[in-house]
């Protein structure tokens, strides 16, 4: 089995994150064709069409948010057995949406998209809600916190009672919850948030600067990205032995940033110098 080509992966990718409405599962799995060079167009619709197998099998309109939240966690939580584990971590597959089906385990984030996209398929009011340190799913309208449901897939969709959430941003920030944290979480929030998950987990692997870089390119890919990617893809290629390449993106990155940090820009360009260097 062949995949997508490179260029064809990000073509897509950039076509789909620039839409109008993007589509979430679609750009999920477009990441995972780009970490995946097996994973081909019947795959992403085999994919597609789990998600829309599991979203048969949710009861009709079960009630209220708590009602759809309970059928959801009874549905893949109990009976599909999705979760997460503290393992999990340290898998790329746990950020890939095509390996998150077929193991059933993930990062919270992956775990939320799988049962955002099951509920939101079934008719669900669903959302991803990015608390700081952990991803989980609200149910109901999002303006209304007093109404709102949460749900942690990581836990097999436990339904989380006020301090439970409290506690989840406490344990990963030291802060309280604040409102403005139940928030429904677009589609591009979340793929920034799994694309920069890939880029740390690939950090802590300097054999693994390959995923470091495809993260980096897809996130570049992204409307309103921040200028220090550019750097960073700079540094990942001199590292990878394209000092030409890693040269330019640091030059290019140094205009970017002159206007607001002259000395800032003159560093970047003498790590831009020095990479050229090493071709002689």
């Amino acid at each position: 089995m062949s995949g997508y080509a490179v260029g064809e992966v990000r073509r897509l990718f950039a076509e789909e994150v620039r839409a109008e409405r993007p589509d979430l599962a679609t750009l999920c799995l477009l990441i995972g064709a780009q970490a995946d060079r097996e994973l081909d167009e019947a795959g992403l619709d085999a994919a597609q069409a789990e998600l829309d197998r599991l979203a048969g099998q949710v009861p009709y309109r079960p009630g209220g948010p708590r009602e759809w939240a309970v059928a959801l966690r009874e549905l893949l939580g109990e009976r599909h057995g999705f979760r997460g584990s503290a393992a999990d971590y340290q898998r790329l597959e746990s950020s890939l949406l095509h390996h998150v089906l077929a193991r059933r385990r993930g990062l919270p984030i992956l775990l939320s998209v799988v049962w955002v996209e099951v509920a939101r398929r079934a008719g669900a009011p669903v959302y991803g809600v990015a608390l700081p340190g952990h991803f989980v799913v609200g149910f109901g309208p999002p303006e209304d916190v007093e109404r709102q449901v949460l749900a942690d897939p990581f836990d097999g969709g436990r339904i989380l009672a006020g301090p439970d959430a409290e506690a989840l941003v406490t344990r990963a920030t030291g802060a309280p919850l604040e409102p403005s944290m139940l928030t429904s979480a677009e589609p591009i929030e979340v793929i920034v948030r799994i694309l920069n998950n890939v880029r740390s987990w690939a950090a802590a692997r300097p054999e693994r600067s390959d995923v470091a870089l495809w993260a980096v390119e897809l996130s570049l890919l992204v409307p309103s990205h921040p200028a220090r990617l550019r750097y960073e893809k700079g540094q990942l290629l001199v590292r990878r032995g394209d000092f030409v390449g890693g040269a330019v993106e640091m030059e290019e990155y140094a205009e970017l940033v002159e206007v607001v940090d002259e000395s800032a820009a003159a560093r970047v360009r003498g790590e831009a110098q020095a990479a050229r260097a090493m071709l002689n």
